[in-house]
């Protein structure tokens, strides 16, 4: 692609950065001409949720804490009944992708606008990509509806998030960098922000595992996924997403660790058709090899290499390469059942990534 042939489009949010900007929560809710609101958050953040709802008062109508990964169909329902219920006019989202993906899909068919503040690394909030699980297969989709409309990103909100689980959730926003600079619809400026938030990620991740309480690099941590999101939102998913959506939706895998372990893998495979994109990735995570360099990051500091390590079982991988080539996202390297197959095998394994 040469410099001026590219398509750029841009997602309109508002980003509130800061550790301790959560004080302007309300300011933030009467800014969208909103009064009162649904606290959407997952079973675990139900505390969190509630002292969101106490932080509002009377501006916040009820609290769904029930929000779990991949989406369920059957929740969505349920969360859009109460939402229209107690009119609701938008909902809070605070949590990691399991949180903020609900409320895109309430978003998706009732227009209800959406704050996030997220407490992982995911990226999510800043995408108008969605995603919802029904009958064991995930569907996802992009639409404008589900992009909130306001992001506070408070890096103290992120200490309690366990040392290795920032680490997955990190590489897990790295991922969709990386698959920005390769995809189809990439971009100089995309390209620009993308390798800027893997770098930052990069740098941030060893910092928060060894020391979980360091505001500053986990304030890095969000600089880098929210930079990965937007790289994400702007561009379309390849091979590694596919996989990753397959792994999770249809196998239930934990989405951040299914991230972390098939990233080197799919960047391996990928890595003749897109190597300028390698090189980048190398280079800001400062080394020679963009695959086997991330899978270091993660097995250097205790993140899971293997899918066996986190559920998966060695007789579903002939299903799930069948399932990931039967519908793929466009990809810099053709699709292959062989390909394929054996690049879930090495990463069923944890062994260390190469040409498939």
């Amino acid at each position: 692609m040469s410099i001026t042939d590219f398509v750029y489009s841009a997602h309109a949010a508002r980003v509130v950065f800061g550790a301790g900007s959560l004080q302007h929560l309300e300011r933030e809710v009467l800014n969208m001409n909103a009064e009162r609101a649904l606290v959407l958050c997952s079973p675990e953040q139900r505390a969190v949720g509630d002292a969101l709802a106490d932080r509002l008062g009377s501006r916040a109508v009820a609290v769904f804490a029930r929000a779990v990964m991949h989406v369920p169909v059957e929740l969505v329902r349920e969360a859009r009944e109460l939402a229209h219920d107690q009119r609701a006019d938008c909902a809070i989202a605070i949590g990691g992708g399991s949180a903020i993906g609900l409320g895109k899909a309430i978003a998706l068919k009732s227009d209800l606008p959406i704050l996030a503040i997220p407490t992982t690394y995911a990226g999510s909030e800043m995408t108008p990509i969605y995603g919802i699980t029904e009958g064991g297969v995930k569907r996802t989709g992009t639409d404008s509806r589900v992009l909130p409309r306001t992001v506070i990103y408070d890096s103290e909100l992120t200490l309690t998030l366990p040392a290795q689980l920032s680490l997955s959730s990190g590489i897990n926003a790295i991922a969709h960098a990386a698959e920005a600079l390769y995809a189809r619809e990439a971009s100089p400026v995309i390209s620009l922000l993308a390798e800027e938030g893997i770098a930052a990620l990069a740098r941030a991740l060893p910092k928060v595992t060894l020391q979980p309480d360091n505001v500053a690099a986990r304030s890095d941590a969000q600089y880098g996924a929210w930079l990965c999101g937007i790289a994400l939102g702007s561009v379309g998913m390849a091979l590694h997403h596919k996989l990753c959506h397959t792994l999770g939706g249809s196998f239930e895998l934990p989405h951040a660790a299914t991230h972390t372990i098939v990233l080197p893998h799919v960047l391996a495979y990928n890595a003749d058709a897109a190597p300028e994109a390698m090189k980048r990735i190398a280079r800001a995570i400062g080394c020679d090899n963009a695959a086997i360099g991330l899978y270091e990051l993660a097995r250097a500091n205790g993140a899971p290499v293997a899918l066996k390590k986190i559920g998966m079982k060695g007789g579903d991988l002939d299903r799930a390469a069948r399932i990931a080539c039967a519908s793929p996202y466009w990809n810099p390297r053709e699709i292959d059942y062989a390909g394929i197959r054996a690049l879930l095998q090495a990463a069923f394994e944890g062994a260390l990534p190469h040409r498939y």
